[in-house]
């Protein structure tokens, strides 16, 4: 993909509940920091893409029209946690196509509160107990402690890992630090998942624009991309967990960021830090196999090793992914672009890495959808 599409400006709204707030205004605090940002105006923009899941018909038309915006064409998109970065990836297709020059990208959610509940399945294949969250998550766990040596005292670290990060980010829902003993003493939700390795549904907005041109030292995107499931995996997010497992078949996080590693030219190895899926503290650590960041069976050795802390070879999550941001679903795949921009302008306060040149970030949701973004500078 080309690295001539650049991020001319970003914006994002706190995630966190705000009773006070429409979905619309959320999404509009976003856009209008990201626009001033890139310094664009009514006309600015030749086309806009929206991510979001719970907003009603037609959720982008109504934000950029309370803003004066309408009259591009407005596209909004529904991928469950990967909304945000299908639209991103519309966006950059709309500028490689020769079709525009500059594109606006937003996502926003309200998300309701408690367990997330979704339409995918059938409402037999609820009250059989076939729910995917957050049984389908703590199923996922239990077959990685099967097969990557995977502890409750791992599942217990990633969540203290990402709630210490999440203390630097002021975007995010929960600001304090956890200790092990915390995590372990929080109520059990669904063995073995306690409710502080469970991240929180809430609200959120966030923001990019890109264009075609790049600068000097520019942000630009080296891919992005989208892949959907193949058949024949039970346990993954398109399934209401019945079936048989066949490991065989590539997951579509797989297959998302082989085609994004070709794409671009990157491989995990050229990697400054990655911000990954963290809906649950099993999923960063199944992430960490399937993005290919360490052998499979190894995630466990991986996190033991010491390489996904802010100060280890590899950081992951340094905004504190979503345990520590919560989960606007519309806005997740966009909140960790713009993380991930901010880290290699340089501009991500206490949480900055060091020299930060290439980031990835990585979504997976119902569907199943999977999208992989890979910055550089």
């Amino acid at each position: 993909m080309s690295a001539s599409i650049s991020i001319a400006g970003v914006g994002i709204h706190p995630f966190g509940r705000f009773e006070d707030k429409s979905v619309v205004d959320i999404g509009g605090a976003a856009v209008h920091l990201a626009l001033r940002e890139a310094g664009v105006g009514p006309g600015g923009f030749q086309a806009a893409f929206c991510g979001t899941v719970y907003s009603g018909v037609a959720a982008g038309h109504r934000v950029l029209s309370s803003l004066g915006l309408s009259g591009v064409p407005i596209v909004n998109v529904e991928a469950g946690c990967a909304s945000g970065g299908a639209a991103l990836r519309l966006g950059v297709q709309a500028i490689r196509s020769g079709e525009c020059d500059r594109v606006l990208v937003f996502g926003m959610e309200k998300m309701p509160k408690g367990v997330i509940d979704s339409s995918f399945f059938e409402p037999w294949q609820k009250l059989a107990g076939l729910n995917p969250a957050p049984a389908f998550f703590a199923l996922r766990a239990r077959k990685l402690m099967r097969d990557s040596g995977v502890t409750v005292e791992h599942l217990a670290r990633v969540s203290v890992k990402n709630h210490r990060n999440g203390v630097d980010n002021p975007n995010a829902m929960f600001r304090k630090p956890f200790s092990i003993e915390s995590v372990l003493a929080s109520p059990m939700v669904c063995d073995p998942l306690r409710l502080y390795m469970l991240c929180s549904p809430n609200e959120g907005a966030a923001a990019l624009v890109l264009e075609r041109s790049a600068t000097e030292g520019a942000v630009t995107i080296a891919a992005a991309t989208l892949r959907s499931h193949l058949p024949g995996r039970v346990l993954g997010e398109h399934t209401p967990l019945s079936g048989t497992v066949n490991d065989d078949v590539p997951s579509p996080t797989e297959l998302a960021v082989r085609e994004a590693y070709d794409a671009s030219g990157i491989g995990p190895e050229d990697l400054d830090f990655v911000e990954l899926q963290d809906t649950d503290a099993g999923r960063e650590l199944l992430s960490y196999e399937e993005l290919l960041l360490c052998e499979k069976g190894g995630a466990a050795a991986w996190l033991d090793g010491g390489a996904p802390e802010r100060d280890g070879t590899l950081p992951v999550n340094v905004s504190g992914g979503l345990l520590s941001k919560g989960e606007p679903l519309g806005a997740s795949s966009l909140g960790q672009v713009v993380e991930a921009y901010w880290q290699l302008r340089g501009e991500a306060g206490p949480r900055q890495l060091p020299g930060a040149r290439v980031g990835l970030c990585h979504t997976v949701g119902r569907g199943a959808n999977a999208c992989v973004v890979i910055l550089r500078r």
